[in-house]
């Protein structure tokens, strides 16, 4: 690992930065429980689970710092704007108070950008929650990037999200453009195949503000274990 990356490491409170997913559809009430108690005793920044679960992760997180985040549209992007509104308003009632919304791509790339930006604004406008647009990047051209970030910046979300983590991970460079694009704006999630801390502290450094993985209590071993090794 490049010196930079481990002095950084060190300095900053990585458990700050992550969201721990729990998006498999298997998922269980008693791993929902795990999940909020693995997210209280790491301090991490949030969950995020699916939208039946979120009755549950409200009742185990009252009172704790992490948020508790559910996924809109998940994973395709493609229901109806109703459904995502009402998927919206019931989570928002349910107690989450972070909202990733996936945007409806097949809109963006036969340019109905007009309805891209007021089903999410539909949305931002509706519920007080934090809004997430999730731009599944790795199907996007490198214009649909940049655009894409626009129309969700001028519709009022408060972070770009770069996946949903099934059809790609986040890299470096699309990070870069969401920042680049914002201009500092809005809060940068990068989701997907984050699996080590070196891949961590890279995204960090290229400007994202959350971490969107179910891998954060390794991520914060590794990052402890070099604390330990003073790298």
């Amino acid at each position: 690992m490049a010196e930079n990356y481990a002095d950084y490491a060190k300095r900053i409170n990585l458990a700050e930065f992550i969201d721990h997913a729990l998006l498999n559809p298997t998922a269980t009430p008693e791993q929902v429980a795990q999940c909020c108690e693995e997210a209280d005793l790491f301090g991490f920044a949030a969950v995020c689970i699916y939208p039946a679960h979120v009755r549950q992760a409200v009742e185990l997180l009252h009172g704790k710092r992490p948020q508790v985040c559910t996924v809109i549209g998940f994973p395709t992007g493609a229901t109806t704007s109703a459904v995502k509104l009402y998927e919206a308003q019931e989570a928002a009632d349910s107690g989450a108070t972070e909202l990733d919304v996936v945007i409806n791509l097949g809109w963006l790339k036969s340019g109905k950008t007009e309805e891209v930006h007021r089903e999410l604004a539909e949305i931002c406008e509706a519920t007080a929650q934090t809004v997430k647009a999730i731009l599944e990047m790795a199907l996007l051209s490198e214009s649909e990037k940049k655009l894409a970030a626009e129309i969700c910046l001028d519709a009022g979300v408060q972070f770009l999200k770069t996946s949903t983590g099934w059809y790609g991970g986040a890299t470096v460079e699309d990070v870069k453009l969401l920042k680049a694009v914002s201009n500092d704006r809005v809060g940068i999630k990068a989701s997907g195949g984050i699996r080590t801390v070196e891949q961590a502290i890279a995204l960090i450094l290229a400007g994202a503000t959350r971490l969107g993985t179910s891998r954060g209590p390794d991520l914060v071993r590794q990052r402890d274990t070099l604390e330990e090794e003073k790298l």
